[in-house]
């Protein structure tokens, strides 16, 4: 059986876009930063460690959630020196109203312990030294080059899959895929906001029942276009069939 590693390096590589594809998608960002102004991560943060702990918190939790946790565990440990001190089994209460605090707990410490061993307290500001560190993947290392580091990066959650899909910008199901196909589409410098108002569209817009009629990029949707007329039904009505 082949190694995680040696799965992912299988990975096809894809067919770089069309001028085509790339003005379509900049159309449908530009759309979309129109319909969700402002967009930006929801978790609350202040430093580059804040914004990395609150993110593995946010794994399988609200960022709400996490936002009323983050407070008094920011206060506690303010940076990595001060988590890298504690043990996971001290933390697990702290965190657990976010949802798998055990393996969150565990992932904390291990991180903070990593970043005082390796990094010398600070995080570090590359895809690769940060997916080296324990409880952290592609979309929250993403997340936090993208937003607390000045690094450009496009981080890859559920509502992202579901609205690129959908819209018809990408055809995959792989976070990774789906993340290489939407960088190759836009510059560098709008990856971090792309993602940010596809997550927005998908929390507010297209929802796993999509509310079309008030989506700024129907018309540029492949989702909007099969289903047609049934799609066009504003969905105060649709919701009362």
């Amino acid at each position: 059986m082949p190694s995680a590693s040696r799965a992912k390096a299988a990975r096809p590589r894809s067919t770089p876009p069309t001028a085509d594809a790339r003005r379509r998608a900049l159309r449908v960002f530009d759309r979309l930063d129109e319909q969700h102004p402002g967009a930006t991560t929801e978790l609350n943060f202040r430093t580059p460690f804040e914004l990395l702990v609150a993110t593995i918190l946010s794994a399988q939790c609200t960022d709400v959630r996490v936002n009323q946790v983050t407070p008094a565990l920011f206060a506690r440990y303010p940076n990595a020196p001060a988590l890298a001190r504690e043990e996971p089994e001290a933390l697990e209460p702290q965190i657990v109203a976010t949802g798998f605090f055990r393996m969150k707990a565990r992932s904390l410490v291990g991180m903070a312990r990593a970043l005082v061993h390796d990094h010398g307290g600070e995080v570090p500001a590359s895809m690769a030294a940060l997916v080296a560190l324990p409880g952290v993947g592609r979309k929250t290392a993403n997340v936090v080059l993208g937003h607390a580091l000045g690094v450009p990066g496009l981080p890859v959650d559920r509502h992202v899959l579901r609205v690129a899909n959908r819209i018809g910008l990408v055809s995959s199901d792989d976070p990774v895929v789906v993340e290489h196909a939407l960088c190759a589409l836009v510059p560098p410098e709008r990856w971090t906001r792309a993602s940010d108002v596809l997550i927005l569209h998908g929390r507010r817009i297209c929802r796993p029942r999509p509310l079309c009629d008030r989506c700024h990029v129907r018309e540029d949707c492949d989702y909007f276009k099969r289903l047609g007329a049934k799609a066009r039904r504003p969905a105060a009505r649709r919701a009362s069939r």
